[in-house]
């Protein structure tokens, strides 16, 4: 088939143009980049999530939100990849995924009458060039005193298990909440969008 010389500059402007990559598999933080109205793929990253010894929580979503942005390098040479992880912290207790029923409601056990934070990494590396911005990010969570009946009747509904601290703000989570704090309710639902926005336009990538 011939190309013509219009096609040619379009063929040429594709392969130029970064492909941004959410190195993520949770449907919210796509459906909370696809406000962004940015074209993007997902990605699976390969990472182990388990804390080092001594490990703080920012140190941890920190070194993870880069891991998961870096497996990208390979399969994606040009790119702009975000990486992401969060944990719930109550004082010095991290609360990851709880995965199970029962863990669940150890954790909103503890959580009840308590101020959780919530710190979320955030990593836009560019494959290119290997710059990395990474940030922490975090949004406290006060949640109302729970009775084991409330915390029975949200986990059978919002089935949070794939959620650090066995939480959903964007479902019926906000029903254990006294108030939220913080500068981007997106951070609680894992991917800081307002501070997104400046990591990529800082890498020539603008949304508006």
């Amino acid at each position: 088939m011939l190309i013509s010389p219009l096609m040619h500059r379009e063929i040429e402007k594709t392969l130029e143009t970064k492909s941004l990559i959410l190195a993520s598999t949770s449907p919210f933080r796509k459906s909370l980049l696809g406000k962004l109205g940015v074209p993007f793929l997902c990605f699976s990253p390969n990472v182990d999530e388990t804390a080092l010894p001594a490990e703080n929580p920012t140190a941890l979503v920190r070194r993870l939100s880069e891991a998961k942005a870096r497996a990208a390098t390979a399969k994606f040479p040009n790119a702009l990849v975000i990486g992401s992880d969060q944990v719930a912290v109550i004082g010095e207790r991290i609360l990851g995924k709880s995965h199970t029923h029962e863990r669940a409601i150890e954790q909103l056990r503890a959580a009840s009458g308590q101020a959780v934070e919530f710190l979320t990494g955030l990593c836009v590396f560019n494959t290119a060039t290997n710059s990395l911005q990474t940030e922490v990010i975090s949004f406290k969570a006060h949640f109302r005193v729970l009775t084991d009946s409330q915390i029975e009747n949200y986990l059978v509904k919002d089935q949070p298990y794939n959620c650090a601290g066995s939480f959903k703000s964007e479902s019926l989570g906000v029903a254990l909440l006294e108030k939220m704090e913080g500068d981007d309710p997106n951070a609680l639902i894992g991917l800081p969008l307002i501070r997104l926005i400046r990591l990529l336009e800082n890498e020539g990538l603008a949304v508006i």
